[in-house]
């Protein structure tokens, strides 16, 4: 193929059918706050296995609003991966708490149960309030575990899926699909042109826990609700009337500091035509990493994946190499956009700026100086996939 053809690591998949789903909400009588919304909640809470889903504005406000209604606040200390993207630690600070950082587990590069365990065991109980583990890169971690020691401990879990919808871990012989509630409190999903289901931006929230999903309804609609049933104030004070028993219909009170955290209609309709082609994409996924797997079994100059991991998303396909600055910018020369994800969060300046330190997390930042993500979407074809792969043997053939 051409040299001059661009592969980014990432890229969405618009269609006709996503194209006329948009076109007829924009042409209908909502554009915001109408029928699109619920309808999406309801279809990805049916494919994600969750009972309730709450659509929001992107997935950095879907952990802010996790982080909200479990009460994270000054007292908070709340532990979670330094290989993620910043929102996943920053939901915390955003509500006063601490993130306190702990590794990864250098094979399947996800939070490392072990690390969690021995930080709990270290520190008085109640030191911790939470955990926040990442399905990074789309490998599904094993809350089944987490949940284990997160209740001897007295922990919260919000399950960061972002990477993972449609992923899953097994749970004997019952597949634990990721966000479905079985083991975190709650689970946030990104809606990002780059993931598996795009609305150019969006987020949502899943969970199974009724109080929970009642205000997260209100917090990303400003703290404001509309149902009767919750309302503090008299009728007779929301009428001006004395001796009113009834609330009139333009009444609602604003009972919590929320935020303007909402999904438009027309963002709702592309990401539910998008959801409903969603396990072809992934299946198209899979195939992809098959594909890398196969073409780097054996090779000394990469190392990555162990095989195609049941469960696994494959948001990413990650590689380690020796001599990875040169086959980035090598890659970048024959236009291929590998990405780098990610730079170990707690080596951010805003991060250091708490005392976080380089060798304070060994197999994350050995994981940094390795890592590359090559192209990864389900429109990449066979023969692009082959231009990759013969670019990266040329190289390494040097």
């Amino acid at each position: 193929m051409s040299d001059n053809r661009i592969i980014p690591y990432g890229k969405q998949h618009i269609t006709q059918e996503d194209i006329d789903a948009v076109v007829q909400t924009l042409t209908s009588d909502y554009l915001t706050q109408g029928p699109k919304i619920a309808e999406f909640e309801r279809a990805f809470a049916t494919y994600i296995g969750s009972t309730f889903a709450v659509a929001v504005a992107n997935g950095t406000a879907a952990l802010h609003l996790c982080a909200l209604a479990l009460g994270v606040n000054e007292q908070s200390k709340v532990i979670t991966t330094p290989i993620t993207f910043a929102a996943s630690a920053n939901c915390v600070r955003y509500c006063g708490g601490e993130v306190v950082f702990s590794d990864i587990d250098p094979t399947t590069y996800l939070l490392d149960i072990h690390a969690v365990r021995r930080m709990l065991e270290a520190a008085p109980k109640g030191t911790y309030q939470g955990i926040i583990p990442v399905d990074f890169s789309g490998r599904a971690i094993d809350l089944k575990a987490f949940r284990t020691l997160a209740d001897e401990y007295g922990l919260w879990i919000i399950e960061d899926a972002c990477h993972a919808p449609g992923g899953f871990f097994m749970d004997g012989a019952v597949q634990q699909r990721c966000g479905n509630g079985s083991y975190a409190e709650l689970a946030i999903f990104s809606f990002h042109p780059v993931k598996h289901i795009a609305s150019g931006e969006g987020g949502m929230i899943t969970t199974n826990d009724e109080q929970l999903y009642k205000k997260l309804l209100m917090l990303r609609t400003h703290g404001i609700t509309r149902e009767t049933g919750l309302f503090q104030n008299s009728p007779s004070f929301a009428s001006s009337e004395k001796n009113e028993t009834t609330f009139p219909g333009w009444y609602m009170e604003m009972q919590e500091l929320g935020f303007n955290y909402r999904l438009t209609d027309f963002q709702a309709a592309l990401g539910l035509s998008q959801l409903r082609r969603a396990d072809i994409g992934l299946a198209r996924r899979r195939a992809i990493a098959e594909k890398y797997f196969n073409a780097f079994n054996g090779k000394s100059y990469i190392t990555g994946e162990s095989g195609v991991v049941e469960g696994h998303a494959y948001h990413l396909y990650i590689i380690e190499a020796d001599d990875r600055l040169g086959l980035y910018q090598h890659l970048r020369s024959k236009n291929i956009f590998g990405q780098i994800h990610y730079i170990p969060t707690h080596l951010m300046p805003y991060y250091r700026r708490f005392g976080w330190k380089e060798g304070d997390m060994p197999n994350a930042e050995r994981y940094y100086s390795r890592c590359l993500s090559l192209p990864m979407y389900p429109t990449l074809t066979d023969t692009e996939q082959d231009f990759v792969l013969d670019i990266i043997t040329q190289y390494f053939k040097k």
